[in-house]
């Protein structure tokens, strides 16, 4: 499903117009980007947590140029779903669906 799917589908379910409904969507991204930027975790009861992880710094290998390259820290966005949204899809999905190449 893309955004413009999902978006389709919010605006069907609930009656709001779909440019509505993008733009809450747009603002709900742009808020968490803006809190995680800012360092500050987003948690959503009963869907999961938007957190920043700490990646420490490594050695890693340019392999064009084999040599060794230093990977200074770096913090990353990540997201854990909540055990309900784990229990939701346990329970519902059966198989995944096959890829189109």
């Amino acid at each position: 499903m893309r955004k413009a799917d999902l978006v389709s589908s919010i605006s069907e379910k609930t009656g709001v117009p779909k440019v509505d409904v993008l733009v809450t969507l747009e603002m709900f991204f742009k808020e968490v980007k803006a809190s995680l930027g800012s360092g500050e975790d987003v948690f959503i009861r009963g869907f999961g947590s938007f957190k920043i992880k700490k990646r420490a710094k490594k050695i890693g290998r340019h392999i064009k140029k084999q040599k060794a390259i230093e990977i200074p820290e770096h913090y990353i966005p990540s997201f854990k779903p909540s055990k309900a949204f784990v229990e939701h899809v346990k329970s519902n999905v059966t198989s995944l669906p096959k890829e189109s190449n």
